[in-house]
């Protein structure tokens, strides 16, 4: 009996010791001086452009334009907490390894913050996570996010959480047969949300929807608002937009003034252009847009283009420094911020890196001149048969792609 007794103790100790040292790798970051791979490598150039001609910009500074220029160089936490049951019938274990095959640690987003990014994006699918027909967010659900948010906190972030893949027929569509329910969704939602972070300071944004579009639809991803049905979306999206700014603003706490993102039709860059896109009236406001751009290098896998020289490609360089430029013209100069949230370049084959960087660089440059706060996008994808943006390898906590991280936050003047 005393042998049992002693061996139970025994096993019991060591499996204590075992919990605790894996407790601790996950909450205890590695010395500072460990720089997770972050090396340039050998052969590439990481250009420096802080002698690039970019038109100079006065915007009228506004609070919010003001806050906005904190947020300089981000990083999304993609494939994550964003993952979704695409077919009802799929079991999935844990929606967080489910997509990217890695478990978020304390350690990642130190890692992230140490490459001198300053801003995380968060991405969180909702709808698979409620434990009735009210939308009540499975607690387990909510406490986990909360903690991967509590550890961005602590490491100094300005932190993006928002609504992501909730963009279906059964709980947010923007269209007028759907408006009631989606209306409603968004409102008891983000009533958990803001409650739950009620307390949070400023460092924390609220980011409304990931790119709300009529899914499934032929329009799904085409912004004209000349054509009828996408018009009728984007003024549902308008509708959505001011019922989460007045459900944030309605809860107590620090959400009264938190700074709120709100985004156009599909959360496309160029739909924040569009007359049809509506301003709520609210001090601390936003605007976001996404822009894998140009479309056929950074984000079509299908072309052969994988090109970005700072010499020859002009035609590259002057759509991305227009493309900040009018965005700042229809909205920065006037006292609005605007953030591009997701952008990036896919991997197509091996031999592109030097392109990638490049085009990492002069998008940080273009960025930064015009007071546009970016956030790359990272889903944690090995798989070079699918969209890969992959910057960081997440169970390793080694960068991958050490000349892209270095090239933004290089460039980001």
């Amino acid at each position: 009996m005393a042998r049992s007794i002693l061996a139970f103790l025994t096993v019991m100790t060591l499996s204590f010791i075992t919990v605790f040292h894996a407790a601790l790798a996950e909450t205890l970051p590695r010395e500072e001086a460990d720089n997770y791979g972050l090396v340039q490598t050998e052969g590439i150039v990481i250009p420096d452009l802080s002698s690039e001609k970019f038109d100079p910009v006065s915007p009228h500074m506004t609070g919010s334009v003001e806050f906005a220029r904190n947020l300089r160089v981000g990083w999304n936490l993609g494939n994550t907490f964003d993952a979704y049951k695409e077919n009802p019938k799929d079991v999935v274990k844990d929606f967080e390894t489910w997509w990217s095959n890695a478990k978020t640690t304390r350690e990642l987003i130190h890692a992230v913050r140490h490459a001198g990014f300053n801003v995380i994006r968060i991405p969180v699918s909702w709808h698979d996570h409620l434990v009735d027909e009210k939308h009540t967010i499975d607690a387990a659900w909510m406490a986990r996010v909360k903690e991967v948010v509590d550890w961005a906190m602590e490491e100094g972030f300005y932190i993006i959480l928002n609504i992501h893949h909730d963009n279906n027929l059964d709980y947010l569509y923007p269209d007028t047969a759907h408006y009631d329910q989606s209306e409603k969704y968004i409102t008891v939602i983000w009533t958990q949300i803001a409650e739950t972070f009620r307390d949070y300071n400023d460092h924390l944004i609220f980011e409304s929807m990931n790119e709300p579009r009529l899914v499934g639809s032929p329009n799904e991803w085409n912004s004209d608002p000349g054509i009828p049905e996408v018009l009728d979306a984007m003024q549902c999206i308008n509708k959505l937009n001011q019922k989460f700014i007045d459900t944030v603003r309605a809860s107590d706490g620090l959400n009264t003034s938190r700074y709120l993102m709100i985004p156009g039709y599909a959360g496309s860059w160029y739909s924040l252009l569009h007359d049809e896109f509506e301003l709520p009236m609210d001090p601390n406001l936003i605007l976001m847009g996404h822009a894998y751009e140009p479309y056929d290098f950074a984000l079509n896998r299908n072309s052969p283009d994988s090109s970005f020289d700072l010499d020859k490609d002009v035609e590259k360089k002057e759509y991305i420094a227009n493309m900040m430029h009018m965005l700042y013209e229809r909205h920065i100069q006037h006292g609005v911020p605007v953030i591009l949230d997701e952008f990036g370049a896919v991997y197509k084959k091996g031999s592109d890196l030097q392109a990638r960087v490049n085009y990492a660089a002069y998008y940080a440059a273009a960025a930064s001149a015009a007071g546009i706060p970016i956030v790359i996008w990272d889903n944690s994808n090995f798989n070079k048969n699918y969209e890969m943006f992959t910057l960081i390898d997440r169970n390793k906590v080694e960068w991958v792609y050490p000349d892209i991280v270095l090239a933004l936050v290089k460039n980001y003047q």
